[in-house]
């Protein structure tokens, strides 16, 4: 199968999605990771210099080098300003992904995270997969994944919140999740911060203790068409 990884930045794709890709890699499956955010092209972006992702995309190669991944590409989104960006920018550039790499199975962030940027590209990557045109039918799963110090600052009953559906096993690949992590030097922090490895202990233990393994990454299910 071709896996489609959405990341609005990098490190998002290993906190949520990362002992999945790795399985996924084992089973022979060809895994992309699209980080769609960057720096921008048309103007200096007000927070951070171009050079402040040398570092963190760096990293990211390093993870996902890892993890196994096939292909990992960059776009350039400004990063904390993708409600800013025109819609139709948005749709076709995730349409353009989409499009090239031809999934069956996507993983995207949960459309109610903190941060604005998640929530812009979950609504970009369904638009881009309405089984309207020939690629989009060949999705055959969209997986919302859980993003830490993102998914679960939110409000939960005010929106919804990250309520799984969809769990897998990761506990022969968690070591490589934990080693692709660890590669996110600018990015992790030490415990109790949300973004450190033990907190991604403690949520993998928890959720592999709901199903009933030593590790587990789960997901909210969009789609599945079987």
């Amino acid at each position: 199968m071709n896996v489609l990884v959405v990341a609005p930045h990098a490190d998002d794709e290993t906190l949520g999605v990362g002992g999945t890709m790795a399985k996924h890699v084992l089973a022979g499956d060809k895994v992309t990771i699209a980080v769609l955010t960057g720096h921008g092209r048309e103007r200096p972006h007000p927070v951070w210099p171009p050079d402040a992702w040398d570092q963190v995309r760096a990293e990211c190669r390093e993870a996902a080098e890892v993890l196994g991944v096939q292909e990992l590409i960059f776009e350039e989104v400004p990063a904390l300003l993708a409600s800013e960006e025109p819609i139709y920018r948005l749709n076709s550039l995730v349409s353009e992904v989409v499009q090239k790499f031809e999934p069956q199975v996507v993983y995207v962030p949960f459309l109610y995270d903190l941060h604005r940027d998640h929530r812009e590209f979950f609504q970009a990557v369904t638009i881009a997969c309405r089984p309207t045109s020939e690629v989009a039918k060949k999705i055959k799963a969209i997986y919302t994944y859980e993003t830490q110090s993102e998914t679960h600052w939110n409000i939960p009953y005010v929106e919804g919140g990250f309520l799984p559906t969809h769990f897998v096993d990761i506990s022969e690949t968690i070591e490589i999740k934990r080693k692709a992590l660890r590669c996110y030097k600018s990015q992790m922090h030490p415990f109790p911060e949300t973004r450190s490895l033990e907190a991604m202990d403690a949520l993998a233990l928890w959720r592999g203790s709901l199903i009933g393994v030593a590790a587990a990454e789960a997901f909210v299910t969009v789609k599945t068409i079987s």
